[in-house]
């Protein structure tokens, strides 16, 4: 399901299970097959068979890519429905852990946040921020959250602005400023009979709604196919006719990065890269009823692995390794 489905129009206990046979065909993308899964059976209301997907990702045997995510989803998870003790051990596991990636910390701040636990949550962010941006170069967006969760818990607990709570101002692209949207006393409006206060948070609202929709939107890059050098070789091997497409592997690299800087420079949003691999692609042409060799299927391909959780955004980061696999990073690389 893509994030701007309409809720009513979801059947989401039917969702999650063809999600779970789906990861059963892909298992190399089980774990974000399964997490949106798990994620289903939340909006459905069986909480417990969330859990239970929760439960056999962090058992697999072949390890996890992010546990921390499912460990931080699992406490949230579990709060909603009874099991706090359960919840703030894991919550307390995820904190001391101290994950690189934002996405646990903004699970678990905001798990913290929704049962009231404002200073714990205020907290969280705080380590979360200074963990991840203390001396970074660049604000990656994946921190944004924490940041604008930051500002939020900190405005309701009626603190004084800091410099990442600046940084957080800077950052937020909605028309209307942060200190607005995250107003305590917004809630008053909502049963004012003055219809100038009633406007006024209509335009609110319509602005969080935008930035969430282009959060949302993230998942879902415009995504470009890239192959690495032993793959493209066994393809071309394997189909000939593919060779036309791919005369060699260094005109693959360099068409790759010209097509995400044309599309940058024209305002295309969300850009990423998916690697294939031969016998994913063969499966996947297999399932549409086609052949390998049609070219057509290329895009389609790239699209479904996005739509799988395949995609790394690009440009990588700032001092991060080219998306090639060259061990290289990026700017001495083909981002020179």
């Amino acid at each position: 399901m893509r994030p701007d489905t309409p809720a009513e129009n979801v059947d989401h206990t039917a969702e999650a299970a063809r999600l779970e046979r789906t990861a059963g065909l892909y298992p190399e993308d089980a774990e974000a097959l399964l997490l949106q899964s798990a994620a289903h059976l939340e909006l459905s209301g069986d909480r417990p068979a969330a859990t239970a997907l929760y439960d056999r990702l962090l058992s697999s045997p072949d390890g996890l890519e992010n546990p921390h995510l499912v460990r931080a989803l699992k406490a949230s998870n579990l709060w909603e429905y009874g099991h706090e003790a359960e919840a703030r051990a894991i919550i307390d596991g995820v904190r001391a852990s101290a994950p690189r990636d934002p996405a646990p910390w903004v699970i678990v701040a905001e798990a913290l946040e929704s049962h009231d636990e404002l200073e714990a949550a205020q907290e969280t962010f705080t380590e979360a921020a200074t963990l991840l941006l203390t001396d970074a170069p660049e604000t990656p967006f994946a921190t944004h959250p924490v940041l604008f969760g930051r500002h939020r818990v900190r405005r309701m607990l009626g603190l004084p602005h800091d410099a990442w709570d600046t940084l957080a101002d800077t950052l937020h692209a909605s028309p209307v400023p942060l200190d607005e949207l995250h107003d305590p006393k917004r809630v008053w409006s909502l049963g004012s009979d003055n219809p100038a206060e009633l406007k006024a948070e209509i335009s609110r609202l319509r602005a969080e709604l935008g930035t969430y929709r282009t959060a949302l939107s993230r998942p879902f890059p415009v995504a470009v196919l890239h192959w690495s050098e032993t793959e493209l070789t066994e393809l071309t091997g394997s189909y000939p006719s593919l060779a036309a497409e791919y005369p060699s592997h260094e005109q693959h690299l360099s068409t790759i990065e010209t097509s995400l800087r044309e599309l940058a420079s024209s305002g295309t949003p969300n850009l990423g890269i998916v690697t294939g691999t031969v016998p994913s692609y063969e499966a996947f042409a297999a399932s549409e009823g086609s052949s390998p060799q049609d070219t057509s299927l290329l895009p389609q391909y790239a699209t479904t692995l996005a739509a799988r959780g395949r995609a790394a955004a690009w440009p990588p980061q700032r001092g991060a390794g080219c998306w090639c696999g060259s061990g290289r990073v990026y700017e001495e690389c083909h981002g020179g």
